[in-house]
């Protein structure tokens, strides 16, 4: 099992940006793509981001398309998530989680087998 920790929510007002980290500990077996994940309040976790381990492209939900940026730093197992133009809606618990799924791009949850304890994300004025 990866062990993750998600870390850099806070709360911020509408219109700012926020970066969120994820590291990862190693594992035998390299994951293909890791992906971002938010589940708000009595909501679904929903696919927020994706980027390939292997080829570095990327994937994002249209709701967070050329808002969000998801970015890696290979040597330290890192994952990013630069969030710009942040509205209310994106209030939610940020979830990281690395899938060894063979399909391109992994949007579904039951591609990611393992998930950290989330960041919290608030966009409020």
């Amino acid at each position: 099992q990866v062990q993750l920790a998600e870390s850099g929510g806070g709360l911020v007002q509408p219109g700012d940006s926020l970066r969120l980290s994820c590291s990862a500990s190693k594992t035998k077996y390299s994951w293909s793509a890791m992906g971002w994940f938010r589940q708000a309040p009595g909501a679904q976790r929903e696919f927020v981001a994706a980027i390939n381990w292997r080829t570095d492209s990327t994937y994002y939900a249209d709701s967070v398309k050329g808002r969000f940026t998801i970015s890696r730093d290979n040597a330290n197992d890192t994952v990013y998530l630069q969030m710009s133009s942040l509205r209310p809606e994106a209030t939610a618990l940020y979830y990281c989680a690395p899938t060894w799924s063979r399909r391109w791009p992994p949007t579904y949850r039951i591609e990611y087998p393992d998930w950290g304890q989330g960041t919290q994300v608030t966009v409020s004025s």
